[in-house]
């Protein structure tokens, strides 16, 4: 039985969800996801945390504050278990690596993109510029780069390597509980989530939220098929016993498996939808991205910015490789952009 949470999901504190484990929602920077939920998991040899936060200043103090509602303090965090390196999930772990010794893991599909995003490199993400152009975004891809080159300073930003890489089929063990690791690639790469099976608990980082849908294969190193690695990971989650749902971004759900049924049927609607609009005469992912509508607002892709814009080229991509991949489209390559065709 999940205890009671706040209406507002993104409310500071520090929120029971089961003996010993603890939600705290922490702020993010200029996002419409308006705040990520880090876990506080109570061991003797200290606190485990899953996931981070985004490094910033609020996001220090709203994590010291929760935890001070729980009797701890940052110093109190042993080990920080990392879902993806998406930055707020990420960063903040390694921030409080620097300051207080605090062990770092995640899991190892993640290192390539990691690597790549060392040493605040602008060009960490020249894959996913070209991948827009591949897709037919030129025009966006290149306001995208301007974009990036002044919004972030990573040299800000504290990416490095974890201390250690999770594996799929390995467990956190811990005084009373043990967390299985499970990979789900498809938001990236190396996504993987927690499962505490005998307290009927999956700590999904962002592989299944309640009530939107993950972006697919926004990351430093391209996956090659993230869609198709996402219905995978979805199902395979499936086929284990439901639990509680502890999400990235959202309110604690009872059903993990409802969720699941109703991401499935979501990319299977995207799908139909994208081979209509192939049908139609939309030859490009751009193309098609601009004919469908957006977020649960229903916007067009001109309506969304200019990062979600990109992700929503991407994720049609990922459709339309993905019928490419069960022999409903067939795919060439003209000037160097995939043009899609039934």
């Amino acid at each position: 039985m999940l205890p009671e949470q706040p209406d507002d999901w993104t409310e500071p504190g520090a929120y029971p969800v089961a003996p010993g484990v603890y939600r705290i929602p922490l702020p993010l920077p200029n996002d419409g996801l308006r705040a990520v939920n880090v876990y506080a998991v109570e061991d003797p040899a200290g606190l485990v945390l899953v996931d981070s936060g985004w490094a910033m200043d609020e996001t220090e103090k709203a994590m010291t504050a929760g935890l001070r509602l729980l009797g701890y303090d940052l110093a109190d965090v042993a080990e920080v278990a990392v879902t993806h390196a998406h930055g707020d999930h990420y960063t903040q772990a390694i921030a409080l690596r620097a300051t207080f010794g605090s062990r770092v893991r995640i899991g190892r599909g993640e290192r390539a993109s990691i690597e790549r995003l060392l040493g605040g490199d602008l060009g960490a993400y020249d894959d996913q510029y070209r991948q827009l152009r591949a897709y037919g975004a030129t025009e966006l891809a290149d306001r995208l780069e301007r974009w990036a080159a002044t919004a972030f300073n990573r040299g800000d930003m504290p990416w490095d390597l974890p201390d250690g890489w999770l594996d799929d089929g390995e467990q956190i063990r811990l005084r009373d509980r043990a967390l299985d690791v499970i990979a789900t690639p498809g938001h990236t790469q190396g996504h993987v989530v927690l499962r505490d099976s005998p307290a009927g608990l999956l700590f999904s980082g962002d592989h299944i939220l309640p009530h939107i849908t993950p972006s697919i294969g926004f990351e430093a190193v391209v996956a090659r098929t993230p869609l198709r690695n996402y219905l995978a990971s979805l199902r395979l989650v499936k086929d284990l016993p439901d639990t509680l749902l502890l999400p990235a971004h959202g309110r604690p759900t009872p059903s993990v498996h409802r969720r699941v049924d109703e991401l499935l049927a979501h990319h299977e609607v995207r799908l139909a939808a994208v081979y209509r609009e192939v049908q139609r005469g939309a030859p490009t992912a751009h193309a098609v991205a601009a004919t469908l509508r957006w977020t649960r607002r229903e916007r067009t892709l001109a309506e969304l910015d200019l990062f979600n814009q990109m992700l929503a080229v991407i994720e049609t991509g990922a459709h339309l490789d993905v019928l490419v991949l069960q022999g409903e489209l067939t795919c060439t390559e003209v000037d160097e952009v995939r043009h899609y065709s039934t």
